[in-house]
């Protein structure tokens, strides 16, 4: 996995097309299935306008991939859904138009659970994508497309969206950095929505300097996007290798039943590394936690039941022929959604419709501000925490796509952060019998700063993220 300053080396020994072309011929002999739409011909063309042009910007000629629900001006977007196949955007999401002006090449579009609804990647219209550790096992999810292509080589940047984990947690079974910025951090102009509440653009890099480098570039205000934040970016400045009078916190609650002995171990092992490297440490509590997938699952089912109501084969996407709208909405979705599509948007429905919405919705809403209010009370006498990304390694594909509650419980430990809206990264810290494991730093709001210099540190120390799977 090559990072940012050896590929401008590269480019500058060589050229950015050799470079584009090299990654292109690893994807195209690729058995993963990371990608849904390879920008072959795009990518060569921005490659040789790179090269004419000798452009200065942070990402010039480095190749990007982008997760298949950010929207990229003549190239394919889908969701990984059938009912949007073939759905060519007319417009570039926000961060697409930053990476362009970065100097960025968009390499193609990558798998992931349909409409971003999963953990594993597995319910995708266009086929699993696999662990490059093992290609047995899952890259986790929703953005594991993203994750997979970044440590199986075949791009060394890619974004991906995090609605309750879905940057973090493929990070953590592939072996890669992922970041999960605070809400409102990244515009979402351009993302298709799935839980607005919930979700922000996250980047994977095969390390910490790399993420910081590509965030400050798709970072900052953006006036198309509300919830877009107006404030200053630079967090490539705080990667220092010092934590020196940090404190961190140990939420015990992240740590609890189900985590794997060695996740426990490897995580547990890290701190000690921080500890000795200067930082303090410190038990907290945050005992909400136990609310948390409950409340999140009831959200973010709800905000996708409104948000989805829109792809009804009338305007764009997948379209049948039939007697009235009331039939043909009926069948462009029975036909075009998946079966966990479909249950997430019942389940929402259930869950706002009258008589349940102060029972469910309601009540969700309020136990989101009590985990919110945990977070500020930690946050009051630390800097960071730290806690396990996922409770355990990458598991087998098919072990868990037929039990929901199962796949649902994997996310126990990412959902809080999104429910509070704080930022978090997942950095590679151990591994267990071969497979990758990652510890998770979390922030305060628009802290982004304390967790990169966290994580660096780490990074800086050990040589975890120096690994790469057999035969990548």
């Amino acid at each position: 996995m090559a990072t940012i300053n050896e590929l401008r080396e590269s480019i500058h020994a060589d050229s950015s097309e050799e470079i584009v072309a090299e990654y292109l011929e690893r994807i195209e002999k690729s058995k993963l299935n990371a990608f849904i739409t390879v920008s072959k011909e795009s990518a060569i063309l921005q490659a040789q306008k790179i090269d004419s042009q000798d452009h200065e910007g942070p990402l010039a000629g480095i190749p990007v991939a982008i997760k298949d629900n950010i929207s990229t001006k003549g190239i394919q977007t889908t969701c990984a859904s059938k009912i949007l196949t073939g759905y060519i955007p007319p417009y570039d999401a926000h961060v697409i138009e930053k990476l362009k002006a970065a100097g960025a090449i968009i390499i193609g579009k990558t798998n992931m659970d349909e409409f971003a609804m999963g953990s594993s990647t597995e319910t995708s219209f266009y086929g699993p994508t696999l662990n490059p550790w093992d290609t047995d096992r899952v890259p986790g999810g929703s953005s594991g497309g993203s994750a997979a292509a970044v440590a199986g080589g075949e791009t060394p940047l890619s974004l991906g969206s995090d609605t309750g984990g879905s940057v973090r947690c493929p990070a953590s079974f592939c072996g890669v950095v992922g970041l999960k910025p605070t809400y409102g951090a990244i515009s979402r102009y351009g993302l298709i929505s799935y839980a607005n509440s919930l979700e922000q653009i996250g980047p994977f890099g095969s390390c910490v300097r790399d993420v910081a480098t590509i965030f400050d570039v798709i970072a900052g205000h953006d006036p198309r996007d509300s919830t877009s934040v107006n404030r200053e970016v630079d967090y490539s400045s705080a990667l220092k290798n010092d934590v020196k009078g940090m404190k961190i916190g140990i939420p015990q609650e992240y740590f609890g039943e189900g985590t794997d002995k060695d996740v426990d171990r490897s995580v547990r092992d890290a701190i000690n590394t921080l500890e000795g490297l200067g930082a303090t440490t410190v038990d907290v509590e945050m005992p909400n936690t136990k609310y948390a997938l409950s409340a999140y699952y009831v959200i973010a089912m709800s905000e996708a039941s409104s948000n989805l109501a829109r792809f009804d084969g009338m305007r764009y996407g997948l379209r049948v022929e039939d007697s009235d709208w009331h039939t043909t909405f009926s069948q462009v979705r029975a036909a075009g959604f998946g079966d966990e599509v479909k249950r997430r948007i019942l389940l929402g429905t259930y869950a706002l419709s009258a008589g349940y919405h102060d029972k469910y919705y309601l009540k969700a809403l309020k136990i989101r501000t009590l985990i919110k209010q945990d977070f500020e009370r930690a946050f009051a006498n630390v800097d960071v925490l730290i806690a396990p990304t996922m409770p355990y390694p990458a598991f087998k594909i098919g072990e868990k796509i037929d039990d929901p509650i199962s796949l649902f419980l994997s996310d126990v430990d990412t959902v809080p952060i999104n429910l509070a809206g704080v930022p978090s990264i997942s950095v590679p810290c151990g591994f267990s019998n071969g497979l990758p494991i990652g510890m998770q730093v979390i922030g305060k709001h628009f802290d982004e700063a304390a967790i990169l210099r966290t994580a660096f540190a780490f990074e800086e120390n050990t040589d975890f993220h120096t690994k790469q799977p057999e035969g990548y």
